[in-house]
């Protein structure tokens, strides 16, 4: 396997190549995001682990330009664990997300997975019923109307709508949405959902998201 770290953290880019080198990887290390993306354009890589907050050029950038010329899978790696800032990775193109402080092996085990499957995009477009989202354009229109939402009514929809069918519990939607344990005492979530509803269900005739009582919610066409 030959792997591409782009790493601007002296230690960290060092114990991530000896590690992988040790696991008998071929690595290249760039310190910066222009030098990385020159490394990923200019060779051919299996897999590129890249970190977000770089000098010269931020991860979001290298990896935006390298899709408009390659397809070679992405593992972000970065201490940044906010769930738009990881939604905004997908959007982007990047295959999976490990966040510091990280497991080796369980980056060993990813970056494995990555080159068993090959690269997967993320879909830029989804639709259920007359709901449509523009995952690049953060823009929801349902029904021929365009809907106003903020960063986490727009992670709390694509979360739903790529589980479609699914009961989520109020855990896992507090994890994901907000990466943060679900206290029984904090009605955050509902009061999400409850405002989600307003200006995606309320004002047409079929309700997508759906209670489960005692459980948490369902997006999908059947009530």
């Amino acid at each position: 396997m030959n792997i591409l770290v782009v790493e601007d953290e002296l230690k960290a880019g060092n114990y991530l190549c000896n590690g992988l080198q040790e696991q008998g990887y071929s690595v290249s290390l760039a310190r910066n995001g222009a030098d990385g993306l020159h490394l990923a354009l200019e060779n051919a890589f299996d897999v590129i682990v890249l970190d977000v907050m770089m000098p010269e050029m931020d991860g979001w950038e290298v990896l935006r330009r390298l899709r408009q010329q390659a397809d070679t899978p992405v593992l972000f790696l970065t201490a940044r664990d906010d769930v738009v800032d990881r939604i905004k990775g997908l959007e982007l193109g990047a295959d999976d997300y490990l966040i510091k402080p990280f497991s080796f092996a369980e980056l060993v085990a990813r970056l494995r997975t990555l080159t068993r499957r090959g690269p997967t995009r993320e879909e830029e477009h989804l639709q259920v019923d007359d709901l449509q989202i523009d995952v690049l354009k953060r823009r929801v229109i349902r029904g021929g109307v365009r809907l106003a939402l903020t960063n986490k009514e727009f992670a709390l929809l694509h979360l739903f709508v790529t589980h479609q069918g699914q009961v989520l519990s109020r855990t896992l939607i507090a994890s994901r949405v907000w990466d943060m344990n679900f206290d029984s005492d904090t009605n955050v979530v509902d009061v999400a959902v409850r405002r989600l509803r307003m200006k995606v269900d309320e004002p047409f005739q079929n309700r997508l998201i759906h209670s489960v009582r005692g459980i948490g919610y369902r997006f999908d066409t059947q009530p």
